[in-house]
């Protein structure tokens, strides 16, 4: 996030897959100060994440601290790799892991 921003100025929203983030920074206003130049200016922000298929997103969380905005989003379970396993006739049993791709015997 920008420095200078109120937290509680700071929306978050997911609407489907796409995660918005707006806010606005304003500046203070000093009696009898003429600015020549200033570094960061004030006005609104927009910023949009197309989040893709595979996110949690009802665990999406935020923090705010000393000035850096940190949005978690995690992965589903149901997007994680895992492990199948292939039952043959007999006793052979074969693995296959999703991650790797190799088959065990």
């Amino acid at each position: 996030m920008k420095p200078g921003i109120d937290p509680g100025s700071v929306d978050i929203d997911v609407d489907g897959q796409l995660l918005t983030i707006r806010g606005e920074r304003t500046m203070a206003n000093h009696e009898n100060v003429k600015w020549l130049t200033r570094e960061r200016m004030a006005g609104s922000f927009l910023r949009q994440l197309n989040l893709g298929q595979g996110i949690d997103i009802e665990n999406i969380s935020a923090t705010y601290n000393n000035g850096v905005l940190s949005v978690t989003i995690p992965v589903s379970e149901a997007a994680k790799p895992r492990k199948i396993e292939v039952k043959g006739s007999g006793e052979q049993v074969m693995q296959i892991k999703e991650a790797d791709k190799k088959a065990v015997s």
